[in-house]
């Protein structure tokens, strides 16, 4: 999505898809386009897991595994073909299939609606504008600031985690499981997953890493900031299409987003695949909560523990997320 609407008037072949929303609710001063992120997001989500679920599942491995069972990356996917072929890599990609469909239509839908928010009722107002953090550097009261997009991208985080929480969570046991026989799983698939967990744990158990996921979901602020500070740059210094400033600028932004959170994503990730105990016969639990799995990942492998399986989810932010926003802009331009 295009991070910031242009002053207007505007000329509409230059305008992304988010320019168009936000100029006709300048306009019209309704919010009748709000409706376009939502949907829009529905093909992100499709896009990012088409392109991006082989990576994650190689990170998942990395960031859940002990340090002999994998020697790294490379090795990861060499033993994941081997042993589970092509569809190991895949393993619990149903999980965010739908999932990531709704969280990225909730997130993206929620960002375009948090964004026109803040700009109305925040950024716009000259006596409050020159007091924001950085907001003086970007003194159009028309077009949100770069700190703005990242305050809608926190809110927006903490929005969607209430949904990324149990997909996450479901999609990391299954991630785990790596009997390629079926029938030595614990979980025949996400709705056996899920039912198993709230039959033992209720909705807190399939909920376990809520606080985790908004924590982790919170460095949405450097993603969307980037993410508004690269569009400007592109717009401004190249003569790239519109496509082709989403798929950079989306990439890049996606990037910085893994470098500021990814310690945040093992934790998390260390929080929910540790044993739900109980009835579930799973294992002895070992966490109580976030700061305990911290604690463990800094005893066990120092401060390398928190970026073990790095390099699969940095070389995935870029192609999955780019064409993410790409297939995004293209729909939000394209919607009546």
């Amino acid at each position: 999505m295009s991070s910031t609407p242009a002053p207007l008037p505007v000329s509409a072949p230059d305008m992304t898809g988010q320019q168009k929303a936000e100029n006709a609710l300048a306009q019209s001063g309704t919010s009748k386009s709000n409706y376009k992120g939502f949907v829009a997001g529905v093909f992100s989500g499709i896009a990012k897991l088409s392109v991006g679920h082989p990576f994650d599942t190689v990170k998942v491995r990395l960031q859940t595994s002990k340090d002999v069972q994998f020697r790294g990356p490379l090795d990861c996917s060499l033993q994941t073909l081997r042993k589970e072929g092509l569809q190991g890599f895949y393993k619990g990609a149903t999980p965010p299939l739908v999932g990531w469909m709704m969280m990225d239509s909730v997130m993206l839908g929620s960002l375009t609606l948090y964004r026109r928010l803040l700009l109305e009722n925040v950024f716009s107002k000259p006596h409050i504008r020159p007091y924001l953090p950085f907001s003086r550097y970007q003194p159009d009261l028309a077009t949100l600031p770069s700190f703005g997009h990242g305050i809608a991208g926190i809110m927006a985080g903490t929005t969607v985690s209430f949904i990324a929480a149990p997909v996450e969570h479901v999609k990391a046991r299954l991630q785990v499981q790596y009997a390629a026989d079926k029938s030595k799983r614990m979980y025949s698939g996400p709705i056996d997953c899920m039912r198993k967990m709230t039959r033992t744990h209720g909705i807190s158990g399939l909920y376990r890493g809520l606080c985790a996921t908004i924590f982790f979901r919170s460095f949405f602020f450097f993603w969307w900031g980037s993410y508004d500070v690269l569009t400007r740059y592109f717009k401004k210094n190249t003569t790239l299409s519109a496509p082709a400033i989403n798929f950079w600028a989306g990439g890049i932004s996606a990037q910085c987003f893994w470098l500021t959170s990814y310690p945040s994503d093992v934790v998390k990730q260390r929080l929910m695949t540790d044993p739900m105990g109980g009835a579930m016969n799973d294992g002895k639990r070992q966490f109580r909560g976030w700061k305990d799995a911290a604690v463990a990942v800094w005893r066990e492998r120092g401060w390398r523990g928190y970026w073990r399986g790095f390099v699969p989810c940095f070389l995935r932010a870029f192609p999955a997320n780019a064409m993410a926003l790409v297939a995004f802009e293209g729909v939000m331009r394209t919607l009546p």
